[in-house]
């Protein structure tokens, strides 16, 4: 079985677009999405109407659960695109899961299986952001039992495997390779390039699993130009170096 895996689009339709037009080329049995879907002062109307024409399986990220809550409490990203949708298409977010499970042996989470904010292969300390430790990744795991996990929300595309035979897989972000967060500790994720990324995912005969990642080539100049017209200079950047500040 081959699982294309995409995850934190943030309304970046070009993006996307590219991703399932590169997705479509490698022959894959299914393509999932593991949420944050819309969030964004790019496209959030035009990239839910795909999405959902698609039907992939998918299931809710932080951002879904935050546009749908309390406006005094929204960040900008949530009430652009909350502002943005319509009726059918909160509903439709609204409808999504938090986790979802592909098949008995696929798990799809957004951050862990018990916290859409947590880190999964990502650990934020004191000094920044860092590559998780095994031991940090096998007690977010828990006792979840899933020979592959899907999960999104970093942004970076990073995969381990665990040694009780789990894998756990980040595909990175389809729509933004650069952000800074405060949760935790003041932190900054970097890809360190523009590229739309996303994973496949591919069992073996034997049955084990394993990752491939893909960096994707789009417009990201467009879709800066029009993070800059929407009102968020601080994405421009970002969006076009893969990068928080400019070098």
């Amino acid at each position: 079985m081959k699982i294309a895996a995409i995850s934190d689009i943030h309304g970046n339709l070009g993006a996307l677009d590219a991703v399932l037009a590169d997705i479509a080329r490698r022959g894959v049995d299914v393509i999932v999405n593991l949420g944050d879907i819309v969030s964004g002062h790019l496209q959030p109307r035009a990239t839910a109407a795909r999405l959902m024409a698609l039907d992939l399986p998918t299931i809710r990220g932080n951002h879904e659960r935050q546009l749908l809550g309390d406006p005094a409490r929204m960040g900008v990203s949530d009430a652009y695109a909350r502002a943005q949708l319509l009726p059918q298409q909160l509903a439709w977010i609204d409808g999504l899961p938090a986790s979802l499970r592909l098949r008995q042996d696929v798990l799809l989470v957004h951050g862990t299986p018990t916290s859409d904010l947590v880190y999964f292969l990502d650990s934020v300390t004191p000094q920044g952001s860092r590559a998780a430790t095994p031991d940090e990744v096998a007690t977010r795991a828990g006792d979840a039992e899933a020979a592959l996990i899907l999960c999104g929300h970093t942004h970076m595309p990073r995969s381990m495997p665990l040694p009780d035979g789990r894998l756990i897989v980040n595909p990175g972000s389809v729509g933004l390779q650069a952000y800074d967060d405060d949760h935790g500790y003041p932190h900054v994720m970097e890809n360190g390039t523009p590229h739309a990324r996303y994973a496949i995912a591919a069992q073996g005969a034997d049955g084990a699993w394993t990752a491939q990642f893909y960096a994707v080539d789009y417009d990201w100049e467009q879709a800066a130009r029009l993070a800059l017209a929407n009102g968020r200079p601080d994405w421009v950047t970002p969006l076009r170096t893969g990068r928080v500040d400019a070098a």
